[in-house]
This record gives structure tokens, C-alpha cells and sequence, in this order.
């Protein structure tokens, strides 16, 4: 970000009205307002999210003065030229307003803005205040279906009983589902987590998405991977590894995905 670009970040929160305690809450609203913006030819620089839990914790942790009653948080950012920053950022307030946003914060300054990052910034060690064990993992759905995957992840981790919250790039659908566990010796604790994240990853594939955006397969997310890719795309993995490992000696046990 550059000092002599002010008013580069928007904060937006919102909810879908007077929900009551036990609805946590939603995003629709939100997805709109990332479709609206995008719709219009704005691309920020920055577009992130926070659900109702980390909400909470983050205002806890750090507080920042935020709204523990709305459904979400959005952060948009964006750089260039300060009046086509001032412009755009004005626009997308305007989007989300119409869109039914409960109230919008526009950062005068560098320092403003950084003010406002904080939030997203100190997600996760928010969460990790929680418990003694925080497991962050990644799931990327088409935008239009970031709502209903938010939701997915809540039933989940009230089916498998355990505390997780969800933040993540609300422009490109990229998730970070993380799991807080009070006491990590606890083995059944630790069973029901890595179950519930099974389940988060099944649900991101049928609603057209990814086992991951960015953090990559690796060994937790590995007995997936053929759901994702297909019986012909593993067998082309193998075949690959095969001619460049015959020994199966290099990274044992991965495929090189």
C-alpha cells in the first residue's frame, strides 16, 4: 500500500437482518456483494472475508470495536492511482449497501487501513487463543457457493462436535476452515477434527471445488485426492512418478501432486 494513495481499504459488515441467537448467521448478502463488485469491472487488490465466529473471537482477542452480531465481515483493498482508488472503493461501498450491508467503513490513510487489515490479520491467532491445538486447512468452492459452503462447515463441526471458524479470499472462493481443539492429547478430540475435515473436504468437491486453493495436497488431504482428480488423472500421476522415481525411493507414498 502506498502513503500517498489513501482510502485504499473498505470494511463492510452484514448480516441478513434480525436473525435469532441460535442462527449464527450467513453469508448471502456478501456473495452478492463480491458478484456485484466483480460484475461492475472492479477488481480490488484485496478481498477477504471473516464468518460470525472469528467475528468473535477477533473482536475478543484484539478489540477492534467489530460487530459480533453480523453474519460476516468483508475487507476490500485496492491500490492505483488515488482517485481511481477513492472511486472504485465509493463503488463498492455503494454495491454493498444496496446489497442490504449493515454498515461500511472507508480508511482515510495507510494507518486507517492498516487498522481495518488487522482483523483479517490476526484471524488466526485469535483462534488459537480457543484452544491449545489450532488446525488451519484450505477448501475452495466457486464463489456463488461460498455461502453455502460456510454453512456446509457449520453443520459439520456441530455433527462432529467441535469449534471451527472460517475466513479466508471471498474473491476467489478459497477457504480456510480452522479447527480449534482444547487439549491436543486428547486422542478422540483429534479423531472427530480430522473427521470433520473429511467431511469439509467431500463437501467442497461436490459443490464444484477443490480439496485445496493453496496450502497444497500433502498427506492429510491425500486419501482425497482420487475423489478430486479422477481414477485416469491418479494412474497418469503414477506413470509419471514411475519414470522419473522407478525405485520408489523419492518422497515415498506421494505422487508428486
Amino acid at each position: 500500500m502506498d502513503e500517498d494513495h489513501p482510502g485504499d481499504v473498505q470494511f463492510a459488515r452484514s448480516d441478513r437482518g434480525h436473525l435469532p441467537v441460535q442462527d449464527r448467521g450467513r453469508l448471502e448478502i456478501d456473495v452478492e456483494d463480491v458478484a456485484d463488485i466483480l460484475s461492475a469491472g472492479i477488481v480490488p487488490a484485496t478481498l477477504e472475508f471473516l464468518d460470525r465466529r472469528c467475528i468473535s473471537a477477533v473482536e475478543d482477542f484484539a478489540h477492534l470495536g467489530l460487530r459480533t452480531d453480523a453474519g460476516a465481515l468483508l475487507l476490500f483493498g485496492d491500490d492505483g492511482p488515488a482517485d481511481a482508488v477513492r472511486r472504485d472503493l465509493n463503488r463498492m461501498a455503494e454495491l454493498c449497501h444496496e446489497a442490504g450491508a449493515t454498515e461500511w467503513t472507508l480508511a482515510e490513510d495507510v494507518a486507517g487501513a492498516e487498522a481495518l487489515l488487522t482483523a483479517r490479520r490476526c484471524s488466526l491467532p485469535a483462534l488459537s487463543r480457543l484452544g491449545s491445538l489450532t488446525i488451519l486447512e484450505d477448501a475452495t468452492v466457486p464463489r456463488p457457493r461460498i455461502a453455502e459452503m460456510v454453512d456446509r462447515i457449520d453443520a459439520i463441526a456441530d455433527r462432529h462436535t467441535v469449534t471451527i471458524a472460517t475466513f479466508g479470499h471471498a474473491g476467489d472462493g478459497n477457504l480456510h476452515p480452522t479447527c480449534v481443539v482444547a487439549d491436543p492429547n486428547d486422542d478422540e478430540s483429534i479423531e472427530r477434527a480430522h473427521a470433520a475435515f473429511d467431511d469439509i473436504f467431500r463437501t467442497a468437491i461436490e459443490l464444484g471445488g477443490t480439496i485445496t486453493g493453496e496450502h497444497g495436497v500433502g498427506a492429510a488431504k491425500l486419501p482425497h485426492l482420487r475423489a478430486q482428480l479422477g481414477d485416469a488423472q491418479m494412474e497418469l500421476l503414477s506413470r509419471i512418478k514411475t519414470a522419473f522415481d522407478p525405485a520408489r525411493i523419492l518422497n515415498p507414498g506421494k505422487l508428486g501432486s
